[in-house]
């Protein structure tokens, strides 16, 4: 999909517009979290079943078959070996959640699933129960439940279909019961460490300074640029006021790095504040193939032999270049200039890259690249 210019540019704009509104404090729950504290990922396997008629197909996903006698097994049926269930109303899907800190046996959570054979959708389907297991193996909650879709797929028998957003993965709201309560170190006593959600020094340094001012000298260290010691009472219900106390400090964080991030697959370009420009000349031109294919219908003679209608192919091709539009940067420019210079010329996302690039080679981008 690509953008036009103006689009690129409104998001410049307003990222300027942004960056130059006066420099504010944030929390330090906005800028840090509690080393430790944090959510895991759970995953199982299981089935979805009271589909209508848009599950998988056996002879092409067949685990599902065999999970389905597995199930039933435990209930103490048996199926015959020589027997082939054509199932159209289940589906085996991949269920996963992410378990949040303190997370206590009882407490609902989200889970997303999502099929992973050839079923068309799994639009009201009923999750079987399923237990989520986390990276050592242990089983922390128990999946079961509606599955909501938000996507819708329809075909007719023509072979034309309609599709609408993705319907073979869904949700199942509070669908999961925690089981297992994951150990947390926060309840035992000795420093916390609050670990920067950006890496700088700078700001490092003002948490430091900050909950010094608050709590006296020597309550917390900065241990490098992306994380804060802090020393704490050893109660746990003195720890967690002190550290709500703590979290609603306001710091002021460093300036942002010089940055240019390039989305190349859907031509979003945000140029951070700080990005500057060395004098330098810039032309940038495109080449534009243009093929036109217009077949002709040959006739044979009339009252020829052995003569038939061919379809003979007749191919144009255009080649055109557009005037390269020349513009210069003066030493020192900054994060507006850019954006005119770039909205004169009407450059496109994909041209800019391309500008921003050759900036970059030539030594005149003094700003980090990252193209993603």
């Amino acid at each position: 999909m690509r953008l036009n210019a103006i689009s690129v540019v409104a998001v410049l704009f307003a990222a300027a517009g942004f960056i130059t509104t006066p420099v504010h404090a944030d929390k330090i729950r906005d800028l840090a979290q509690v080393a430790g504290v944090r959510t895991n990922q759970l995953i199982g396997y299981g089935l979805v079943v009271g589909l209508d008629g848009s599950g998988d197909q056996t002879t092409q996903a067949p685990f599902t078959t065999q999970s389905l006698e597995n199930m039933l097994q435990q209930f103490g049926i048996t199926v015959p070996a020589n027997a082939r269930p054509q199932l159209k109303n289940a589906a085996a899907v991949t269920v996963t959640a992410d378990l949040p800190p303190f997370a206590k046996p009882g407490q609902a959570i989200d889970v997303t699933v999502a099929s992973i054979g050839n079923a068309k959708s799994i639009r009201g389907g009923q999750l079987l129960m399923t237990p989520l297991k986390g990276a050592d193996g242990n089983v922390y909650a128990m999946a079961q439940g509606s599955v909501v879709v938000g996507g819708i797929s329809a075909q007719g028998k023509s072979g034309s279909s309609v599709q609408v957003n993705i319907s073979a993965s869904g949700r199942v709201p509070n669908g999961a019961t925690v089981e297992r309560s994951v150990p947390s170190s926060f309840d035992r006593g000795g420093d916390l460490v609050l670990n920067l959600n950006t890496p700088d020094f700078t700001t490092a340094a003002r948490i430091a300074d900050a909950v010094n001012r608050a709590y006296g000298v020597g309550t917390a260290q900065a241990l490098d640029g992306g994380s804060v010691a802090v020393r704490g009472p050893v109660d746990p219900s003195q720890r967690v006021s002190w550290l709500g106390a703590i979290q609603g400090l306001d710091v002021t964080p460093g300036d942002a790095p010089a940055r240019v991030v390039v989305n190349s697959r859907t031509g979003t370009v945000v140029i951070g504040s700080e990005v500057k420009v060395s004098a330098a000349a810039v032309a940038h031109g495109s080449i534009q193939v243009t093929i036109t294919e217009q077949p002709q219908v040959s006739q044979p003679a009339p009252f020829s032999r052995g003569g038939q209608t061919a379809v003979v192919p007749s191919s144009t091709v255009q080649v055109s270049e557009d005037g390269a539009h020349m513009f210069k940067f003066g030493p020192g420019v900054s994060l507006d200039a850019i954006v005119r210079a770039v909205n004169q010329v009407g450059a496109s996302p994909t041209d800019l890259i391309s500008i921003l690039q050759a900036l970059k080679q030539a030594g005149a981008l003094h700003a980090e690249l990252v193209v993603i």
